[in-house]
């Protein structure tokens, strides 16, 4: 596929009527769609790896899975493992000069493009492998009659880190949600001092390499420290320390996601338990027809191909999402608050209930 999309001689999107980009013909979005539909890999043709000031916002803006540029830059792609950008040059080489032609003639005429087939491309790759080492850390707290079975509460700790001397902070993606699993421990562990401990134990987990492809989690599930068929649940929180641009108008909000997917005791439980915080529980992710694959993006997944039922609370993304901006200036503590506020009186109901919750449903 093309970098970009079609515009007129005046730079006018062909695809609609905005000025700006048109939604949905971003990298990430069109990666996303091909992804959905089971490409294997992606060849992403774009004249920018030619211009070094733009290659320098490129590596940090995109997540997932490896993506390797000629010239030895690395980025990442989201869904795809065999994804990589290449020059025009590169593209032609690889497939021949009748269907870039035809791919340069679909763009300008802003019609859609049906390649000829130009047969196998045998491809030879060099790579190197450095060897990275980080930790999940785990906090356990022993439950009463109940104990051996398992509640966690994850978060990830990993952010984008440093790129071309700027820090990448991370201050809600997912600083938000490490502190709020550091909180929702601290109110569990003064329970149980003053005698009112859960009955099932409780593991606050915070996890490294989410930004690379939820490889914490992926490591933890693989080699679990408790037994998964002990485990009842994961409450899986990434980002709650913002307002989206969906809810500028009225912030009182979480976005609930994963709650209907294995199991049918979630949705209530975690209702009933904001009718203390009497937050606006918006479920529009849960659509399995959402683009943005929300549900598939985060740590609670890894336990969900488990059967371990799950609920992943989210502000949405914003301007400053993947960028150095993500400070802790733009944080609403009130909002964090309310937030891990909720998701406490849902473990505390979790933890504490007669019945585990019930594997009983199997929805994507």
């Amino acid at each position: 596929m093309l970098d970009g999309e079609p515009r007129d001689a005046d730079g006018k999107p062909l695809l609609s009527n905005s000025k700006g980009n048109t939604p949905g013909t971003d990298l990430k979005a069109k990666a996303r769609a091909a992804g959905g539909h089971g490409a294997r890999a992606l060849f992403v043709v774009s004249q920018r790896l030619a211009d070094t000031s733009a290659m320098k916002y490129m590596a940090p803006a995109y997540t997932r899975s490896r993506q390797y540029v000629k010239g030895g830059t690395m980025t990442t792609m989201e869904y795809i493992p065999n994804s990589y950008l290449i020059t025009p040059n590169m593209a032609q080489a690889i497939f021949g000069k009748a269907v870039m032609d035809s791919m340069v003639a679909a763009v300008k005429g802003g019609r859609p493009y049906t390649s000829a087939s130009s047969g196998p491309a045998n491809l030879t790759f060099k790579k190197g492998l450095l060897e990275n080492k980080s930790s999940n850390v785990l906090g356990y707290l022993e439950g009463t009659d109940k104990k051996d079975e398992v509640l966690f509460i994850t978060a990830h700790y990993d952010h984008l880190g440093k790129h071309d001397g700027k820090i990448f902070y991370g201050a809600d993606d997912d600083g938000s949600g490490t502190v709020a699993v550091m909180e929702i421990a601290e109110a569990f562990a003064k329970a149980k001092k003053a005698g009112k401990g859960p009955r099932r134990s409780i593991v606050f987990m915070t996890v490294s390499g989410e930004e690379k492809g939820l490889l914490g989690s992926k490591f933890y599930v693989e080699n679990p420290v408790y037994p998964l068929a002990n485990t009842v649940a994961d409450l899986n929180i990434d980002m709650i320390g913002r307002i989206d641009p969906e809810h500028a108008s009225d912030s009182n909000y979480v976005y609930v996601i994963g709650d209907d997917k294995l199991s049918s005791d979630l949705r209530p439980i975690n209702e009933a338990a904001n009718s203390r915080t009497k937050l606006k529980l918006d479920y529009r992710y849960n659509d399995p027809n959402d683009p943005n694959r929300f549900y598939y993006r985060s740590d609670h997944y890894m336990f969900a191909q488990f059967k371990i039922p799950i609920i992943f609370y989210f502000n949405g993304v914003h301007a400053d999402y993947h960028k150095e901006t993500d400070t802790v200036d733009k944080i609403s503590f009130g909002m964090l608050q309310k937030r891990a506020q909720l998701v406490f009186y849902t473990a505390w109901e979790i933890a504490n209930r007669d019945e585990r919750v019930k594997v009983d449903r199997n929805e994507k």
